[in-house]
């Protein structure tokens, strides 16, 4: 029979860092999903740290990994025409994501310049409420989208994220999403090395801690309180406890003390697990549906669905 299990793990932060591999696992006999095992690469001995996951991913005959590392990279990474820059840019796919921003602008101003006393009530009701209203969008929103999009730095995925997750990302994490925004020279080479050595049959899907916990906030499983706790340095731990323990009760996973104790101590052993639970969301068919403009073949982002 075939084992039902997916892995996460955060790749961001330094060479030195240590960082872990979630594995989760479906037993059908007891219909629930165990926290199976949770590694660090300093635990292994006698090992370099990048082939102790190769040695992890064929010990447990793992098939879907998710990381939080770009998959795919900018379009003018592979452009081999000659570059009239960003503004005249001719390539389809990024005349694409740039129509779709005008049209969003272009929208938002139409019912701004008809309707400005309406449009002004019901912007503020959106940044009250969080509820947003159609054709609509923050001004904080509107600020980046007039930036523009970058093909040297920005893929079409991060549009999609734009417009899903910009406000909630701004609000609750202080954090605006750019593929390339946080990843180092240094990185991108080690998983560009550790790629190379991944079985042929591994799939690998790309997550966001982020993402997956605005995805729990929404669905009601975590509160907008459990994740300012997660900001603070003196609640953090206690913040992730809270948060791992509903989580353990709304999607049917069981978590030893020990490993809980792991998950709540350390941060990078948290990402790896909200990785993991994204994870799962494949298996269980509940994930967001991506436009096709974002071109998520190239990159398997999975944005899992807790409703």
């Amino acid at each position: 029979m075939k084992i039902k299990n997916m892995a996460g793990m955060s790749m961001k932060g330094g060479r030195r860092d240590k960082f872990f591999f979630c594995l989760l696992e479906f037993f059908p006999e007891k219909n629930r999903w165990f926290l199976k095992s949770i590694l660090g690469v300093k635990d292994e001995v006698n090992m370099h740290g990048d082939d102790a996951i190769r040695s992890w991913i064929e010990k447990f005959g793992l098939q879907d990994l998710v990381v939080d590392f770009p998959l795919n990279i900018p379009f003018c990474q592979t452009c081999t025409l000659s570059c009239p820059g960003v503004d005249r840019c001719p390539v389809k796919e990024v005349e694409e994501v740039k129509k779709i921003i005008s049209g969003i602008l272009k929208k938002d101003n139409e019912i701004l310049t008809t309707s400005p006393k309406s449009y002004e009530r019901a912007r503020i009701k959106f940044e009250q409420t969080g509820q947003p209203v159609e054709h609509i969008i923050s001004k904080s929103f509107k600020r980046r989208l007039k930036k523009g999009f970058l093909p040297y730095w920005n893929r079409a995925i991060d549009l999609w994220i734009w417009t899903n997750y910009y406000d909630g990302l701004l609000d609750y994490f202080d954090y605006s999403y750019d593929s390339f925004g946080s990843t180092s020279l240094m990185i991108l080479s080690r998983f560009s090395y550790l790629k190379r050595h991944f079985p042929s049959s591994l799939k690998l899907y790309e997550g966001n801690i982020r993402v997956t916990l605005l995805e729990l906030f929404k669905a009601g499983c975590i509160h907008k309180n459990d994740l300012r706790k997660l900001q603070d340095l003196e609640e953090g731990a206690n913040g992730r406890e809270i948060i791992l323990k509903k989580i353990e009760e709304r999607s049917n996973i069981f978590i030893y003390d020990t490993d809980m104790e792991i998950l709540v101590k350390n941060s990078r052993a948290f990402d790896s697990f909200l990785l993991a639970i994204t994870g799962q969301a494949i298996h269980m068919n509940k994930v967001k549906e991506i436009d096709t403009w974002a071109m998520n073949e190239s990159t398997g982002f999975v944005a899992p669905n807790f409703l």
